[in-house]
């Protein structure tokens, strides 16, 4: 008979190993069809159980087999359990699933006859898994095999698996410690006499997992070297993007067929091309006239112009609109799915382009073809250097710019369904009601969506359904989408208020990994790295006289066009377009990386003499720690005054972006908590609603210019110094 120290050791291993068995089924039911898993957690649990207890076999396969039984009958049999017709259907579903099986038609078995099959797994799971746990003691395979599977499930399905591997880590070391502690025992023979003396094993290995558990959730790990392989894999087998199989999972990525929106993306970072230019650039592919209630067409393909690369003439503004001359290359990746030309707004010539190439413009959506000037069949342009003439909107201009369009405009951009529902248009009344003219009228519908609580997410968006429309469920029921949901519904809703507008396509800037000379020799360029996750969509209104003005509605990204107002000097102008700012600048949506700075401080080396009086050094290393202390949980007000007095003397952008970080930490020290996918634009609207005020807004937007447009914030001191003291003090208070 088992005595109770052994018993508790086999359960202890038991345990674990069945927790060990759960990260195994927790990703069905986001890796399958499966509605809920729950179910399988308790057959699970009672056949681990009954095996536990070693109950004799002709009682314990009577047991779990009517288990089985009664879960089948409850989830798909309708007739009374164990009647003929029961019996009758059981056979009938067996017999056609093996011969679906025979003639290899695996996507044909039942729902019923897939979960008998689990079920049976699980079933002979928990035999298998008691040998291994208890009897041989073998843990480590068992272990290894399951941070395996939850790594692999993690990188190539949707399954987040962050939390899952530090689960099975803790677990498993917990598993291995008892396993090696009770073979030790077993072969010293040395038996323990009552749970008193438990703590002798116990607290050793528990500080031993807790510690390295610890060390390894703080210490730094690196960003993902590879690009993602589940797009490259997807794609290969023509099961991705919007048209695969009705899936609603796709890659991310630049794609032509946007008829069916909606629905989760997988991260892609394959770098799709390079970009040198004087700042991070929206870059433009082409527009999409007709919403369909699921998504968009190209109904204006038409017509196409062989354009001479030297001088293209497509423009999306008017000569009324500030331009400044910029040039721009941009480097083609070999992995670029499409062959369209990637450009700058205002683009003007392309340099260098080969001449075994032909340049195919279409005039209505500027989407621009690279082909071969032989066969016109599609061909990847390698690098180009690209001038363009890069605007600057005036804000008088526009909201003085009227609603006089021509008619082609009106007939082209001012399309909606007829099934639109009408609670669409009626939100666009109210959200405009007040503004009394165009440009107003697009930032009111713009900053809607921040003000309102939508959020920005890759994942868990849904698909409308046969009878829905596409942004009457972003706008009224999910709330949650990426730039694809919050663009279109933009144009949308300023459609139905009669303002033109359109849905556009490309790249956002990307990330800045280098600076360059230029191919001129003359000054010093940033370079951007832009990949298949910078694919973006966002939207233009047009503006009588004016043209087509961008605009971003999406959360966590930034519309980088230049916008300026008649009163400020030209030395301001000069100082808003500068570019010799040398922070580093992050992907446009991306929430900042915060750099903590650590201070050391020295130690005092006590030398072990007899002359050592102790008791007082025992009272100087007590006041000493009385002292660090008092410094630590004070750190934040004396560092305050500390910075205070650093940024007043020191006006450059690296002491502001430092006082702007300082003030992070010191509001989530206070507990107003910055969410790992929160923006800081969602942030600061979280603060200012905390204090009742809109400070953190105005300092984060400054912030931003700074950041993301490389503008000094000289002529703004005095105004950014007092927003920022005035939250400080509001914090420590």
């Amino acid at each position: 008979m088992l005595d109770r120290d052994s018993l508790f050791y086999r359960l202890m291993l038991y345990i674990i190993g069945f927790l060990l068995f759960c990260e195994w089924l927790r990703p069905l039911e986001v890796i399958s069809n499966t509605d809920d898993v729950r179910i399988f957690f308790i057959y699970a649990t009672f056949c681990f159980f009954v095996s536990f207890l070693q109950v004799p076999w002709y009682l314990s396969v009577p047991l779990k087999g009517l288990s089985l039984a009664f879960i089948i009958d409850g989830l798909y049999i309708g007739e009374r359990i164990f009647s003929g017709d029961w019996f009758s259907v059981l056979y009938g579903q067996i017999l056609f699933n093996i011969q679906m099986i025979q003639s290899q038609e695996w996507w044909q078995m039942t729902p019923l006859f897939r979960s008998l099959l689990f079920l049976i797994l699980l079933w002979l799971m928990s035999y298998l898994l008691y040998y291994w746990f208890v009897v041989a003691r073998r843990m480590f395979f068992f272990v290894l095999l399951t941070l395996i599977f939850v790594t692999v499930v993690d990188t190539f399905t949707v399954y987040d698996g962050k939390w899952a591997i530090v689960r099975t880590f803790i677990l498993g070391m917990m598993a291995l410690g008892l396993s090696s502690f009770a073979k030790e025992m077993e072969k010293e023979s040395i038996s323990i006499d009552g749970f008193h003396k438990a703590k002798v094993w116990a607290v050793p290995l528990l500080a031993i997992i807790l510690l390295s558990s610890a060390a390894a959730y703080a210490s730094p790990k690196l960003s993902p070297q590879w690009p993602d392989p589940v797009p490259y894999l997807e794609s290969a087998a023509g099961g991705s993007g919007p048209g695969g199989s009705g899936r609603t999972v796709q890659k991310v990525g630049y794609g032509e067929d946007d008829s069916r929106l909606g629905g989760s993306f997988i991260q892609d970072d394959t770098p799709v091309f390079e970009a040198m230019a004087d700042g991070d650039r929206y870059w433009r592919i082409e527009s999409k006239d007709t919403y369909t209630g699921k998504g968009w067409e190209d109904t204006l393909e038409e017509p196409v112009t062989n354009m001479n690369p030297a001088d293209i003439t497509f423009e999306t503004f008017s000569d009324e609109v500030e331009v400044e001359e910029q040039t721009a290359m941009i480097m083609m990746k070999r992995n670029a799915s499409f062959r369209k030309l990637v450009y700058p707004y205002g683009i003007t010539s392309i340099k260098g382009y080969p001449q075994n190439y032909d340049l195919l413009v279409h005039e209505n959506t500027g989407e621009m073809d690279t082909v071969s000037a032989g066969n016109g069949d599609p061909a990847r342009l390698g690098s180009s250097i690209i001038s363009y003439e890069f605007p600057s909107f005036e804000y008088n201009q526009l909201r003085e710019a009227g609603a006089d369009d021509p008619q082609e405009i009106q007939e082209k951009y001012l399309q909606l369904p007829q099934q639109l529902p009408g609670r669409v248009q009626n939100l666009a009344g109210e959200i405009m009601e007040g503004e009394d003219n165009r440009y107003d009228k697009a930032k009111a519908v713009e900053s809607y969506f921040s003000a309102n609580g939508f959020e920005y997410s890759t994942t868990e968006v849904p698909v409308p359904g046969e009878n829905q429309d596409y942004v009457d469920q972003f706008l009224f029921e999910s709330q949650i989408g990426y730039c694809d949901n919050f663009s279109t519904s933009m144009v949308v809703l300023l459609r139905s208020e009669g303002i033109p507008a359109r849905w556009v396509k490309g790249f956002t800037g990307g990330e800045r990994v280098d600076t360059r000379e230029t191919f001129s020799g003359d000054n010093v360029q940033n370079v951007y790295e832009v990949t298949s996750g910078n694919a973006h969509s966002w939207v233009e209104v047009y503006f009588p006289d004016i043209g087509w003005v961008p605009f971003e509605p999406t959360q966590g990204f930034t519309n980088n066009a230049d916008f300026y107002t008649d009163v400020d000097t030209p030395e301001n102008e000069d100082e808003t377009t500068g570019t010799e700012n040398q922070q580093p600048e992050d992907n446009m949506g991306n929430p900042q990386q915060m750099e903590e700075e650590e201070q050391t401080s020295g130690s005092t080396d006590v030398r072990d003499t007899n002359n050592v009086n102790w008791t007082w050094v025992w009272i100087t290393l007590a006041v000493l720690s009385a002292i660090a202390l008092g410094l630590y949980f004070t750190r934040f007000r004396w560092m305050s005054t500390l910075l205070i007095y650093r940024y007043r003397k020191n006006k450059d952008e690296k002491t502001y972006e430092k006082a702007y970080h300082f003030l992070l930490k010191l509001l989530d020290h206070r507990g107003i908590k910055r969410q790992p996918e929160q923006t800081l634009r969602d942030y600061a609207i979280k603060v200012d609603k905390h204090y009742q005020s809109t400070e953190m807004r105005r300092l984060t937007h400054n912030y931003e210019r700074v950041i993301y447009r490389n503008e000094s914030q000289q002529s703004q001191w005095p105004e950014v110094t007092e927003l920022w003291e005035n939250l400080i003090k509001k914090t420590l208070s």
